[in-house]
């Protein structure tokens, strides 16, 4: 097995891009293994790590159809809907609470209202 090539931090020669920099291109890896990777150096911690792919080997993005689009739509509305309202909450439910705000923390009906701001 072969080690990888290993660039420091923007001396990376050209024909090498990372996955951001082929998305920005409207490219993807497109099952190619990762050709090369950068390292930038920190001071306390290791080295910070990007994997790199051949540009030329990348194919096009696959366009969004409609099932897609529609796929994507759901899986968006089920992660506003609060399990235990079952309410749309209008935003994306945080994962540390699990509900949304109103259930996760609902106001106290039998503490009187001087008692619950002093």
């Amino acid at each position: 097995m072969a080690a990888l090539p290993v660039f420091r931090w923007r001396l990376a020669p050209d024909g090498y891009a990372t996955r951001r920099q082929l998305r920005a291109r409207g490219l993807r890896p497109g099952g190619q293994c990762v050709a090369a990777q950068l390292e930038r150096p920190r001071r306390r911690r290791g080295p910070l790590v990007a994997y790199l792919y051949r540009i030329e080997l990348a194919k096009p993005v696959r366009p969004m159809t409609p099932a897609r689009w529609a796929a994507l739509a759901k899986a968006n509305a089920a992660r506003r809907r609060c399990p235990a309202c079952r309410r749309d909450a209008g935003y994306v439910i945080p994962a540390s609470l699990g509900t949304c705000v109103t259930c996760a923390y609902p106001e106290p009906s039998n503490v009187p209202r001087s008692a619950r701001h002093g």
